[in-house]
């Protein structure tokens, strides 16, 4: 099933820190990031943590974005703790480019500066060299040059030290541990219809036979809607495959646009002249190719690996 959000998306204009637009759900003027303006850490995380304040105080508001401001609430809760129970070099994130842990990369630096831990170090006060945030890039066996660009901007733009593995997931965990042994927790944007996503907790010890790490999952209980909402009502940048029908990525080899978003063509639809090399919502080797919604209008959780192979 699928089902447009742009009601709950669209852009206001008005001023980001007016109280009074903030409680009635107007939704922000301009992207939380850019590309063309690097901030400084503390600041970046500063503009985060407004934003997302700004839209725990919007009132008035659908019965969507206000599950949304809860499960938000819940995950900050969760990042807390987590921040209480480790310290920065023993804590990182799985970064994989994705919508789920890009959301979540999101709320760790809003909660990085709620605890006061995104301004710099002691040892450098007069610089703006801050602990950075630990990330693990496990990359897919054949990766989407999409997915690759954008974590590279996430990289330059959320000021990540991201290290990245090209071999299997337990491969991976095991030489990064080895490779930064300070590391004691992960942060994973695992949800719980995600494989083997279904009895998991916020705090989850590796199974038997894997690194050990605690696995920390603030995001397990959003819903695939719950990831959309958030990420357009902040209006927070991500990779644009998403824009092209593909709602879980993986690896070129066995992720395709999914099938619950294709578009129908109209009865009276005019045939459009065909091209020699086209992409993915257009024409290919002189025959029409298949065209596809952006991964926001699909709403049901199960529907969401139908794109994928396995």
């Amino acid at each position: 099933m699928t089902q447009p959000i742009s009601g709950e998306c669209n852009s206001e204009h008005g001023v980001d820190k007016n109280k009074n637009q903030r409680q009635n759900g107007h939704v922000p003027a301009s992207p939380l990031v850019s590309d063309d303006l690097q901030l400084p850490f503390p600041e970046l995380c500063a503009r985060i943590h407004d934003r997302i304040t700004a839209f725990l105080e919007e009132k008035h508001v659908s019965p969507r974005l206000q599950s949304v401001q809860e499960q938000t609430r819940v995950s900050l809760e969760v990042i807390a703790e987590a921040l209480e129970r480790y310290s920065l070099s023993e804590l990182s994130l799985s970064y994989n480019g994705g919508k789920d842990c890009l959301v979540l990369l999101i709320l760790y630096l809003c909660a990085l500066h709620t605890s006061g831990l995104s301004r710099s170090t002691p040892n450098n006060v007069t610089s703006s060299h801050h602990q950075p945030v630990q990330c693990v890039y496990i990359q897919a066996a054949h990766p989407f040059p999409e997915v690759e660009e954008f974590v590279v901007s996430s990289v330059k733009t959320y000021s990540l030290s991201l290290v990245e593995y090209a071999k299997p997931m337990k491969a991976a965990f095991a030489d990064y541990l080895h490779d930064t042994p300070s590391v004691k927790a992960i942060f994973v944007g695992t949800r719980r219809t995600d494989p083997h996503g279904e009895h998991l907790t916020h705090f989850d010890p590796t199974d038997h036979g894997w690194p050990k790490f605690m696995r920390i999952h603030p995001v397990i209980d959003w819903h695939y809607v719950d990831i959309w909402t958030f990420i357009r009502h902040l209006k927070i940048p991500y990779c644009i495959l998403y824009d092209q029908g593909y709602t879980s990525l993986g690896g070129t080899t066995d992720t395709h646009p999914n099938p619950a978003l294709l578009r129908q063509p109209s009865a009276t639809q005019v045939p459009k002249p065909q091209i020699a090399n086209g992409t993915a919502n257009g024409s290919m080797n002189g025959a029409s190719t298949p065209k596809f919604r952006p991964a926001y209008e699909l709403v049901d959780d199960y529907e969401e690996r139908l794109g994928r192979d396995r």
